[in-house]
């Protein structure tokens, strides 16, 4: 007779009840068997749109699909079984107004099976954020340094310096706050800013470049297993990861070369010819 214990996959309401308590943690995966190691460490796992500049070396987020997002959410969905799983809205996938958002974002958790979507946007994106939610998507937001905005950002630029740009985020954050997302990403934002929008909002922040006094924090799985050889100032290397895979891909191929790899514990050798049977 077996036995079977059930685990239960967190919820965004699970994370929503988080706000002020233990803190959050979250890192991205877009594999199977990353997905698989960090699931018993973390609260929520994101499928980041970041994975076009991680798995495939594009400059950018932009020229990510639903289709990519898609097929790693399937596969990240496969590798956990506790962690809530989040999957990020691509660009052009819902800016056009709430039914585009509604339709690209039913069929992504339908293909996937993941427990909400995160789209970024500040007090411009409150309708549709509202939208989703009153018809049962769960919106993580995502305000500050928005990298599917960087061409009218003008780069990768820290977010709330000045007066009129902490006016701003503060609004941002509020605003999708009221709409009713379960959770917000605050990325690149100075301090003092992030840590007054996390005082103030009744939705869990999760900080990226942003405060300690987030409600959560997320990093970039690669960047902070030191696979990258540059990351940002918010980024602290965990690991060294590059160092180790450099350090095993070059013994391989000085064994191969020598002639030492593979050895005799490494090949097949044929079978033992059976003895004559006894007549």
């Amino acid at each position: 007779m077996s036995t079977q214990t059930d685990t239960r996959r967190l919820t965004a309401v699970d994370i929503a009840k988080r706000k002020g308590g233990e803190k959050i943690v979250s890192l991205t995966a877009y594999h199977a068997h990353t997905a698989g190691i960090v699931d018993r460490y973390v609260d929520f796992i994101l499928v980041g749109d970041s994975l076009g500049m991680v798995m495939h070396g594009l400059e950018t987020t932009l020229p990510v699909t639903l289709e990519m997002m898609i097929l790693q959410g399937r596969a990240v969905m496969r590798g956990s079984s506790r962690a809530l799983v989040v999957v990020d809205m691509p660009f052009g996938s819902y800016e056009e107004g709430p039914e585009q958002a509604f339709r690209n974002a039913a069929h992504v958790l339908k293909n996937t099976g993941a427990g909400a979507i995160k789209l970024e946007g500040g007090v411009h994106m409150a309708g549709t954020v509202a939208f989703l939610v009153r018809r049962g998507i769960p919106v993580m937001g995502h305000v500050g340094l928005t990298p599917q905005s960087i061409n009218t950002m003008g780069g990768f630029r820290v977010q709330g310096r000045g007066d009129e740009g902490q006016r701003m985020l503060e609004e941002d954050a509020r605003a999708i706050s009221d709409a009713g997302a379960f959770a917000i990403v605050m990325e690149g934002i100075v301090e003092p800013v992030a840590r007054r929008i996390t005082e103030t909002v009744s939705t869990v922040t999760i900080g990226i470049g942003a405060s300690p006094a987030c409600d959560g924090q997320i990093l970039v799985l690669e960047d902070m297993l030191g696979l990258n050889d540059w990351v940002p100032k918010f980024v602290k290397k965990f690991g060294s990861l590059r160092e180790h895979i450099e350090g095993a891909v070059s013994g391989f191929a000085d064994e191969v070369r020598a002639g030492t790899f593979p050895a005799q514990e490494h090949t097949y050798q044929p079978s033992a010819p059976k003895p004559p049977a006894k007549g």
